[in-house]
């Protein structure tokens, strides 16, 4: 039976001020985001605002050419989840024939993959640009999802592999015994049992995709396919000393990544917790 003693109340305590310590900095984006422009420079910046409003929010969103937020905002979702569907059906499906096939080669695919891992992506970025550029990939929504699932797609066979060589066969020789075949037996048995996986590689990939700059900058610069991070980066540089709309932006930018973190922690933390365990 769990008693309340003096050790519990110290340790809620220092629970609730590391929260705090962490959740400082949030409150101080939102409080100066809220702040109109008078209110920014007259008020001590930990102060709440006395009059909230929305006005840098709009602002921000209405902006246009290199700026344009808005338009970053929706690029950056389809590219993101482009490039997370991609992953999660292609990366699947390589690990699930890496993890059941006996031979040695599967073996040594495993391990090339993980070495493109440990790699940095920046290394082959001549070549790559250069090889984009040929195929018509630069400047373009969906060619950066080629891009990005091309250079995530080791991570995601990397954790999908591990985690069907923890599965166990059972199901399947049973599916492969009622007359199914090795698609129904993968869409219908394996993927579903594999969501912990497919929670882990999504959250992963789409945080990388999100908050690229470099890559988009390098691939999408001057084109009206930029990503969010690329449009920031040339409204900010076009403000001084403008906390308030800085604020804003970077509020803006969090939403999406957020409302999708908080939508896939439940298989996330599955997914992590599997892979402790394996």
């Amino acid at each position: 039976m769990f008693r309340y003693t003096k050790l519990s109340a110290l340790r809620e305590a220092g629970t609730w001020l590391i929260a705090l310590v962490y959740l400082a900095p949030f409150y101080l984006v939102v409080s100066i985001a809220l702040k109109s422009d008078q209110e920014v420079f007259t008020t001590p910046a930990l102060a709440p605002p006395g009059e909230p409003t929305l006005s840098n929010f709009s602002r921000v969103l209405s902006a246009t050419g290199q700026s344009n937020v808005l338009l970053g905002l929706v690029n950056s979702v389809i590219i993101t989840a482009g490039s997370i569907l991609v992953m999660v059906l292609l990366g699947a499906l390589t690990g699930y024939v890496i993890a059941r096939t006996a031979r040695r080669w599967s073996r040594a695919v495993y391990y090339l993959f993980l070495i493109a891992i440990v790699l940095p992506t920046q290394l082959g970025t001549v070549p790559l640009y250069i090889g984009a550029r040929t195929l018509g990939l630069t400047g373009s929504a969906w060619g950066m999802v080629v891009l990005y699932s091309g250079m995530l797609m080791p991570l995601a066979i990397f954790i999908y592999a591990g985690f069907f060589r923890g599965l166990g066969t059972n199901y399947e020789e049973a599916a492969t015994i009622d007359g199914a075949s090795r698609t129904q037996i993968f869409f219908r048995i394996v993927l579903p049992l594999m969501a912990p996986a497919t929670g882990t590689v999504s959250i992963l990939a789409g945080l990388i995709v999100w908050n690229d700059f470099f890559t988009s900058l390098i691939f999408l610069g001057g084109s009206t396919a930029q990503t969010l991070p690329v449009a920031m980066y040339y409204y900010i540089g076009s403000l001084v000393s403008q906390w308030n709309q800085i604020f804003a932006i970077v509020i803006i930018s969090m939403i999406p990544i957020l409302a999708f973190y908080l939508f896939a922690q439940k298989r996330f933390i599955q997914g992590f917790a599997g892979g402790l365990k394996g």
